[in-house]
């Protein structure tokens, strides 16, 4: 059985798309770009804020379901410009530990509302 994640602390959808869907151990979240879930504007137009706030926008999903960025098993960053690596990662850095998560990091033509970061996670339950 699948199960929607719907919270008010993460941005709504801006598709035809849910925000998570739980199936058994398994939650499989939609990327996240930085979006500040209050106003659903984009935050400042620089690549360590918007990989902050797309992370708050995570770990608000992880909150809303009872799991941390310690249940994260996989994340995918999609990056507008692969320049931005580093400086994603040193802010990324501050939300996983040990052991981290598998990771893919990708360039993109382009994100949604012209977001310079979009995260991805996989949380596990068990």
């Amino acid at each position: 059985m699948k199960n929607i994640v719907n919270t008010e602390m993460a941005p709504s959808a801006i598709g035809p798309y849910s925000q998570g869907v739980n199936i058994g151990d398994f939650i499989f979240f939609s990327g996240q770009i930085p979006l500040d879930p209050k106003t659903g504007d984009m935050v400042e137009n620089d690549i360590k804020v918007q990989t902050k706030q797309s992370l708050e926008n995570v770990k608000a999903l992880l909150n809303d379901q009872g799991l941390d960025f310690s249940n994260v098993v996989k994340t995918t960053v999609f990056l507008d410009n692969m320049d931005d690596f580093a400086a994603m990662n040193e802010v990324y850095s501050n939300y996983f530990v040990a052991p981290f998560p598998a990771r893919s990091a990708v360039a993109v033509d382009k994100l949604p509302k012209d977001a310079l970061v979009e995260v991805e996670v996989i949380a596990y339950k068990g």
